[in-house]
């Protein structure tokens, strides 16, 4: 078998803003496995916060064994973007050889759409209300912050959007103090969810303060062995694949959360449909569903992921999986 990794980027629709900093483009690694006559393919978001790059990333991948197993990739590489983008690679190399889908080689239930929440991106209270305003329709919006002067931010997208049901993500921005203060402001706006508002490795103080609505683990949580040092801080994980390092660990680290009593979130990087599709088997039924990096992008790959009122939907075979 052979391994190919490429370089690609995609275009955003408008500059993306976090607490951590802004970009104009999603860069990815695209990665293919084939046999010759069978291709499986899958995408990485290598990420700065996990000290990865593009040729560090690429580097992991290339130094695998050509016929390396998704058995034996869950020891070759640690949970991340390489992982990731060669376990999805040899998930749908696998259905396709065998002419089944992976949901049916995971023994999933037939797949539907899941609501997804739509990022907004941080940015002054007034252009966040414009960001509100425009997406106003859509059920669910998830609001970029992590400052300590949020609250105008956050009067701000309520106003413009009344009606839609809001999530929060800190990406770890903020202080215990600020959050202890901002929390009940989050309730009283009807925020259902707060993301990693504390760093990661400096979030103990969760376990210490209220926590009047239910606080999810992104940052501090990437695998299984996550889980035992988020007990008594969090209420949520955020499952992301880049993360996790592929879809095989996704699902297992889906199944011990809930057996844990976590509630789940399944998320992404800023990526094309192809990082979303195995993600979409991960998020059948879970609290939250964000998936919506290729609504944030002003180009995709050639089969899209369909989104619509219901969500977003499994991907078709020409896609992945």
């Amino acid at each position: 078998m052979k391994i190919d990794v490429t370089a690609d980027v995609f275009k955003l629709a408008q500059v993306f803003t976090i607490s951590r900093g802004s970009r104009t483009e999603a860069k990815v690694l695209t990665v293919r496995v084939s046999d010759g006559d069978v291709q499986g393919w899958g995408e990485c978001v290598p990420y700065a916060r996990y000290d990865e790059t593009l040729e560090s990333v690429t580097d992991q991948i290339m130094g695998l064994p050509a016929d390396v197993t998704r058995d034996a990739l869950q020891n070759a590489l640690p949970a991340g973007a390489a992982r990731n983008a060669v376990d999805c690679a040899l998930w749908d190399f696998e259905a396709k050889r065998l002419g089944t889908s992976v949901r049916e080689l995971c023994g999933l239930d037939p797949l539907g759409p899941e609501v997804t929440a739509y990022t907004l991106s941080l940015d002054t209270p007034d252009k966040m209300q414009e960001q509100a305003s425009a997406h106003a329709f859509r059920p669910l919006l998830k609001i970029k912050l992590g400052t300590p002067d949020d609250m105008a931010r956050l009067e701000a997208v309520r106003r413009g959007a009344p009606t839609s049901r809001i999530i929060v993500d800190a990406n770890e921005g903020w202080t215990a103090e600020v959050y202890s203060d901002l929390a009940r402001h989050l309730v009283r706006l009807g925020v259902e969810l707060v993301e990693q508002p504390l760093p990661a490795g400096q979030d103990d103080m969760l376990a210490e303060i209220a926590r009047p609505l239910p606080v999810c683990a992104d940052e501090s949580c990437h695998d299984r062995a996550s889980l035992p040092a988020l007990k008594g801080k969090y209420d949520y994980v955020n499952i992301k694949l880049d993360k996790t390092g592929g879809l095989t660990e996704a699902l297992l680290l889906k199944e011990q959360a809930i057996a844990q009593g976590y509630g789940v979130m399944v998320g992404c990087m800023v990526g094309s449909s192809l990082a979303m599709a195995p993600a979409t088997l991960v998020a059948q039924g879970v609290g939250f569903t964000d998936l919506d990096g290729p609504l944030l992008l002003a180009e995709d790959r050639a089969t899209p992921l369909s989104f619509d009122t219901d969500g977003v939907h499994p991907p078709k075979p020409a896609l992945w999986g």
